[in-house]
């Protein structure tokens, strides 16, 4: 169970990370028009709608850093008694914080780029973030499909 749950990381992070490139490399003199959405290449040196932005790179890196190692070792840990939707919730949540440190790494700052007009700029990994929070959210209340506790 933790290895397929490693492997979705790994893959979902990737994913991300290959998104990331082609849309830097393609988007960067021009925006691209979806109708509800627009690509729009942007830096966020902060966190969370450019929270701390004023911050020296270290610090954020060190701090997301230390974050994404609990929630990691968190998932980890709870991985064998959790249900399948829990552990895709998880591994979607790791993936989004792993590859959101990732890129933040290389230069201090995190690419975005969905633009809706009405909701700050963000990106893939952000998604999967919100995506993995929603579906803990989700399980918890759902309630233990294997009867164990800890799912």
């Amino acid at each position: 169970m933790r290895t397929r749950m490693l492997a979705a990381v790994g893959v979902l992070a990737g994913v991300n990370l290959t998104v990331k490139a082609v849309v830097e490399a393609r988007l960067a003199d021009t925006n691209l028009d979806l109708g509800l959405i627009e690509l729009r290449l942007t830096y966020n040196k902060g966190v969370a709608f450019s929270v701390g932005n004023w911050l020296p790179p270290w610090v954020i890196i060190a701090v997301t850093g230390a974050i994404t190692a609990t929630i990691g070792v968190s998932v980890w840990r709870a991985a064998p008694a959790a249900g399948r939707a829990t552990r895709l919730a998880g591994a979607a949540l790791v993936a989004g914080a792993v590859s959101n440190l990732a890129d933040r790494i290389g230069d201090g700052v995190v690419t975005d780029y969905v633009h809706t007009g009405w909701w700050p700029t963000f990106n893939l990994a952000d998604t999967m973030l919100c995506a993995g929070v929603t579906g803990l959210i989700l399980a918890s209340l759902r309630g233990n499909p294997r009867g164990r506790p800890g799912a």
